[in-house]
């Protein structure tokens, strides 16, 4: 689909939908467990990212309905936003399995010697 890397915020948000649809706060807590603590995103970056992603057709609306006097979407991952997590699950497998190949051999050399 796309020889572009995803943004670690992108892949995180695509990955929170990627098994059920879920609104703005579920998605904010599910990309701060996913990235162990480390990612924490505003309410801002996440529907400014939504955004970007309903316009991609990436993700989609999966229902509305007011919550306390207030609009909740709840959002879903589109086929094309799965098979862009798919390429972009697969390009990270292998680029950690090179790493993980050179470093096995920088492991074998004595005293960490390098060529």
């Amino acid at each position: 689909m796309t020889d572009r890397q995803l943004r670690e915020p992108t892949r995180l948000v695509l990955t929170a939908l990627a098994d059920a649809p879920k609104h703005g706060y579920a998605i904010i807590q599910e990309v701060l467990a996913i990235s162990g603590g480390r990612t924490r995103l505003s309410t801002g970056t996440l529907y400014t990212a939504l955004d970007r992603l309903l316009q991609q057709g990436l993700v989609g609306i999966e229902s509305e309905e007011v919550v306390g006097g207030r609009l909740r979407r709840t959002y879903s991952l589109t086929g094309q936003g799965q098979q862009l997590l798919a390429e972009e699950t697969d390009r990270l497998r292998l680029a950690v399995a090179e790493a993980d190949r050179r470093l096995a051999i920088a492991r074998l050399r004595p005293n960490g010697a390098t060529a």
